[in-house]
């Protein structure tokens, strides 16, 4: 008895052309992901259109409504149908689709809308009266006047009724809003001189999520002041202004100090030509530019504006729009890491506030009354009416010196005499003693300084080394017996574009037919190192982020340890001029601000916040 296969079936598929309806449902699931690509669509189109005040209303995070108004130029009546169509834009002419000088050019957004949800848009243009069309579900309604002032309202209701099956993959509501407030203050920071607003108007209870009045002065004031808003005063306080250009490429924005580093990289906004953009490109330059002071497990905060000539970058690689496509991505990467660590450089010992700010809320004055309430009362700047009545008498000394000196750590110093200038007008003031032999204690015109004597010299002796490094070039020794790994013929290929790189790092390489490299040298400094595993390293870093700093990273943490081990060690007692001159190597070496991992080696107080501990203010 035969065996039916399964495989074999007597009916030949059937090629058919689809219906504009479901061409546009396809073309919406590429498009319109979730309501806060919606949101990005259309308040994308009022940019484009001009406008300078922008209002949001969403309702239940935008799953039964999206309003987008704006005071852009609007939409002529006799357009308003041509709109709504597959592929028609006001913004290319189809002759050239590299030259993009808008946020959209497709003309996808609104017919897939359409097809997905109930969709009206109301304009008027400068002029003329206002017209009205809705469609719903792909099925188009007729033109008709309405009564609107100017501008543009866009609204979607009940997104992805027409594809219910959409819906069950949506995440809940308070999810969904949170992915279009991210959305509004990405493309705030892109149009600092647009006024958003964000509302939330579910269950007939309007509240603002969001908002940013539109900024004044030149273009880095009014990025300054919509980070601010945005990322919050703290980012802004702690950031370094970015301006370099090279070869076409001009790079602007604002990049945290390595001590001012989060958790993850949720702070990392990056954007190309104005349009935010999500590059695996642009993020590996921005973590390479700051690998060299902060551990893996922390990450940089940045704002940074890639502009340049629309030719020399391809936006058109996914229709979200999201993803570029340099035509010199090594240019792109330099610039980067070059004007980050440049601007890094010129901090110079500079720390983030910040880190003062967790030191007074570390500190807690002890005896804390039981009632939380009750408002404290301080006495210290008038005795007591006993005390004033009471003769003088000498305390009681209960512990003398001798005795303190085996329980607490402290030496005092006395502070020198410098005739050019008084100390404390310097940065990091003048010691005035050292506690616990590892922290330094120095006095500035404005407060106090608090040095970690160990992590400071650490950095310095790096920093030395890596100088050094930099002029003499790392040693290479020559393996007795090159190893020979074997890749494929991509990685093989990727990997000997990186030789002469890779050669100035000491790893020496080279072809050694079909797939397989020979590596010939590696770093002496490392040592005896497994050379495959190495290699198969820098490799999952290329994939990963474009670039790899794999050997650089190891050679520097060598660095890393010999600094640590020639350093100051705490426990160590510290002569008045030597905490001096520590603090004066501070000031002159940059980077000093933060150790090798990343956290900061000193701490300021000014002296308002040591006067608000002791609840003087």
């Amino acid at each position: 008895m035969a065996i039916a296969d399964n495989n074999i079936n007597d009916s030949r598929p059937v090629i058919r052309q689809l219906d504009e309806g479901a061409i546009n449902r396809i073309a919406a699931g590429e498009v319109v992901e979730r309501p806060a690509s919606a949101v990005k669509e259309l308040v994308e189109n009022a940019l484009d259109a001009g406008a300078r005040r922008i209002t949001i209303d969403i309702a239940d995070g935008g799953k039964t409504l999206i309003r987008v108004t704006d005071d852009g130029c609007g939409i002529a009546g006799h357009d308003l149908a041509l709109a709504l169509s597959r592929h028609a834009t006001s913004k290319i002419d189809g002759s050239d689709l590299l030259n993009i000088h808008t946020f959209g050019f497709r003309g996808e957004a609104l017919p897939s809308l359409g097809a997905v949800g109930r969709l009206s848009i109301a304009s008027r243009v400068p002029g003329a009266e206002a017209f009205q069309i809705k469609v719903e579900g792909g099925a188009m309604g007729k033109v008709r006047p309405v009564a609107l002032n100017a501008g543009t309202v866009v609204t979607l209701g009940d997104l992805f009724y027409a594809t219910p099956a959409r819906l069950k993959f949506m995440r809940t509501d308070r999810a969904e809003a949170q992915a279009i407030t991210d959305i509004i203050k990405r493309l705030a920071m892109a149009e600092p001189f647009v006024r958003f607003e964000l509302r939330d108007i579910s269950n007939d209870s309007p509240r603002t999520v969001f908002a940013a009045e539109a900024q004044t002065g030149d273009m880095f004031d009014a990025l300054h002041g919509r980070l601010a808003t945005v990322l919050g005063r703290e980012f802004a306080d702690n950031s370094l202004a970015i301006d370099a250009e090279r070869d076409g490429l001009h790079l602007t924005g604002y990049a945290a100090l390595p001590t001012y580093s989060r958790g993850s990289a949720v702070a990392q906004y990056l954007f190309v030509n104005g349009r935010p953009v999500r590059d695996k490109l642009l993020v590996g330059a921005l973590r390479g530019a700051y690998f060299d002071f902060l551990s893996r497990d922390r990450h940089p905060a940045a704002a940074l504006f890639l502009d340049c000539d629309p030719t020399l970058v391809d936006v058109n690689v996914h229709p979200a729009k999201s993803e570029v496509r340099f035509r010199d991505p090594a240019l792109a990467r330099g610039l980067i890491v070059s004007a980050l660590r440049h601007a890094l450089a010129g901090a110079g010992h500079r720390a983030s506030s910040t880190v003062a700010g967790g030191v007074i809320e570390a500190m807690r004055p002890e005896g804390a009354s039981v009632d939380a309430g009750a408002p404290r009362v301080y006495q210290m700047d008038r005795p007591s009416l006993g005390l004033r009545a009471a003769p003088y008498q000498t305390p009681q000394q209960t512990t003398g010196f001798a005795e303190m000196a085996r329980d607490y750590s402290g030496q005092v110093a006395a502070p020198e005499t410098v005739a050019e200038s008084d100390p404390q007008d310097l940065p990091l003031g003048t010691a005035r003693g050292q506690v616990h032999e590892n922290y330094i204690i120095a006095q500035t015109a404005t407060g106090m300084v608090i040095v970690d004597q160990h992590a400071a010299h650490e950095r310095l002796v790096y920093e030395k080394l890596k100088r050094q490094m930099a002029e003499n070039g790392v040693a290479a020794q020559a393996l007795l017996i090159p190893e020979i790994v074997e890749l494929s013929d991509g990685d093989c290929a990727r990997l000997l574009e990186l030789a002469d790189d890779l050669a100035r790092l000491g790893l020496g390489i080279e072809a050694f037919g079909g797939g397989a490299i020979a590596v010939r040298e590696t770093p002496a400094i490392l040592g005896e190192v497994n050379a495959e595993a190495m290699i198969k390293d820098i490799l999952d870093e290329l994939d990963d982020m474009g670039s790899s700093q794999t050997v650089q990273a190891r050679i520097e943490a060598i660095l890393s340890r010999v600094a640590c081990h020639g350093s100051i060690r705490s426990g160590r007692w510290m002569r008045a001029e030597e905490m001096n001159a520590l603090l004066r190597e501070m000031e002159a070496t940059p980077h000093s601000g933060q150790c090798n991992h990343g956290r900061p080696t000193y701490v300021e107080l000014k002296l308002a916040d040591i006067e608000r501990l002791f609840g003087r203010t």
